[in-house]
């Protein structure tokens, strides 16, 4: 409405996702996404993907764009700051994907993470392509740990059978993880592709990745552009921006911005990161 109370039109993009408020009551609302043609209810909010429930609106909005499937939804960009569960949530319904449904939705998860040094001299580097990429892939295996083990009490009672399950989740082909240079170039079919910390790639790199999906690939950008270590882009030239604002009104891209006010790490980073 504008000043003078009177109704004004809205107009809203395909897939956008909003939230209905009662004219009696703020209190009433519900969560709904524009197809297109009309505002629908969401499909997936009462799914607990992996075991795993959203406890917030943003995280309600993550999960809807996660589980429609690859036709529908073959490309999700989510932003959002450190401890809004982008990654663990992202990597909880591509669990849920491969080991909780009747037929796997997909041959693997496939997880990259872009590093302006690292993906120009990954040649260079001693050991075999997992032993190259072990140090970037660290916050993707803090995830996978809360994941595959979620009582909070016992978790890391036994380290070695932590890092077991794990490790089987690799060695079985569940999830596979590659250096960026090895991902571009290739058609990836039936894949569901994660790019973390995507605020680091360049345009031509966000542009190669999404123009190489195949059939029935599933690609998600996460990632926040106020925190790039890339010294050539900034918040408006990094790739993650970029293919934002280029996919933007696609039928088959939706978008999330996490807020801060939706982070889940503790009282303490949540201070922080209204304060730094």
């Amino acid at each position: 409405m504008d000043e003078a109370g009177e109704k004004l039109p809205v107009t809203l993009m395909p897939n956008q996702f909003v939230i209905l408020k009662a004219d009696q009551s703020a209190r009433k609302t519900q969560l709904g996404r524009f197809d297109g043609k009309k505002i629908v209810p969401l499909s997936f909010h009462k799914k607990k993907p992996y075991g795993v429930s959203p406890r917030n609106v943003g995280q309600k909005f993550l999960q809807e764009a996660l589980m429609a499937d690859a036709e529908g939804a073959p490309l999700v960009i989510v932003k959002g700051m450190a401890g809004t569960a982008k990654t663990f949530y992202t990597l909880a319904v591509g669990l849920h994907a491969m080991l909780e449904q009747e037929k796997p939705a997909y041959r693997r998860i496939l997880i990259s993470r872009p590093n302006a040094q690292f993906d120009d001299d990954i040649g260079f580097l001693p050991g075999d392509e997992s032993e190259k990429i072990a140090p970037l892939l660290r916050p993707v295996v803090d995830n996978l740990e809360l994941l595959v083990d979620q009582n909070e009490k016992e978790r890391f009672a036994d380290e070695r059978s932590l890092s077991g399950k794990v490790e089987e989740l690799f060695d079985r082909g569940i999830v596979d993880a590659q250096a960026l240079n090895f991902i571009r170039g290739r058609s990836i079919s039936k894949t569901y592709l994660v790019i973390d910390e995507a605020q680091n790639l360049t345009p031509k790199q966000a542009k190669g990745i999404i123009t190489r999906a195949g059939m029935g690939t599933k690609i998600i950008l996460l990632g926040d552009p106020q925190q790039i270590d890339h010294p050539l882009l900034d918040e408006r030239t990094n790739g993650l921006s970029y293919a934002a604002e280029k996919m933007k009104g696609s039928p088959l891209c939706w978008q999330v911005t996490m807020s801060a006010e939706e982070c889940e790490r503790s009282a303490l980073a949540m201070d922080a990161v209204k304060r730094m």
